[in-house]
């Protein structure tokens, strides 16, 4: 079935010079304009279409891919605002709306913006909003401790910084445990380390477990072979270790022992060394 916003194969049932008209059965017909068609498209073909909306709010298809989907949370580009809101790229000829009523703050053209892309209820019309809070869902039974997800930044607060997991899920870091530079709409790979009961996801930079020693540990060697020394101990400063290795001292510990055990270092008692 066809539908706005949505991907769907439909057929050509006759073309004009304005372009090719499909069948989108209870829709009607739908036009794809003369200059997304190629010479292997002819009436009776099948062709994947993105039903979207044209200037003058009429239905029509097209092969271009939009940056997001309808139900998506996307980092997006702000083009022009007027006295009806802001308009963000978002890879289609007619950009996207974000009214002022969906805006948490100005939006200014040339920034980057995270949006949930949705489809007004009372226009019929795209638009976008900046209200992400309100639009996550509960994670609750999707993911098990140490799957890895897809995690984009979009806030912080006193706790850390909150971020969208999959594109729908309500995901934070905890300052505590973050030990590189994070920013606003960066996209990381991330791991569930717990599903709390409120269906939120606490989430960490490293795999969890065994899993993220083996990384870790390469990255520990690289910075030792370096100059040979690592001027630190189990006695460091959490700051210090932190400063020169990005990792928390209790990762430091599991580091340091596995390469202990595999005879790849010594271990002094203000310095670890090459073996």
């Amino acid at each position: 079935m066809a539908n706005l916003g949505e991907w769907c194969s439909l057929r050509i049932i006759k073309s004009r010079s304005a372009g090719m008209y499909l069948d989108a059965r209870d829709l009607g017909e739908i036009l794809l304009p003369g200059n997304e068609l190629t010479p292997d498209l002819h009436v009776g073909a099948d062709v994947e279409v993105f039903l979207h909306l044209d200037s003058a709010d009429r239905l029509i298809a097209t092969r271009k891919k939009p940056l997001a989907m309808p139900g998506d949370i996307a980092l997006l580009t702000c083009t022009a605002n007027n006295d009806v809101g802001a308009f963000l790229d978002w890879g289609l000829p007619k950009e996207l709306l974000v009214p002022y009523r969906e805006q948490t703050k100005p939006m200014i053209p040339g920034r980057h913006y995270i949006v949930k892309i949705l489809i007004d209820e009372k226009s019929g019309r795209f638009i976008g909003s900046q209200r992400i809070t309100c639009a996550l869902i509960s994670a609750a039974a999707r993911y098990r401790d140490g799957d890895a997800v897809t995690a984009l930044l979009w806030g912080k607060t006193v706790l850390g910084y909150k971020a969208v997991v999959d594109g729908k899920y309500n995901g934070l870091f905890f300052s505590n445990q973050v030990f590189q530079k994070l920013e606003y709409g960066q996209t990381v790979t991330a791991y569930v380390t717990e599903t709390r009961s409120d269906g939120k996801l606490d989430l960490s930079l490293t795999p969890v477990g065994r899993k993220k020693i083996s990384p870790l540990a390469t990255q520990f060697m690289e910075k030792l072979q370096l100059t040979g020394t690592l001027m630190l101990s189990d006695k460091s400063p959490a700051v210090t270790i932190k400063s020169q290795l990005n990792m928390s001292k209790k990762t430091f510990k599991q580091v340091v022992g596995q390469l202990y055990k595999q005879k790849k270092i010594l271990i002094h008692e203000d310095r670890i060394t090459l073996a």
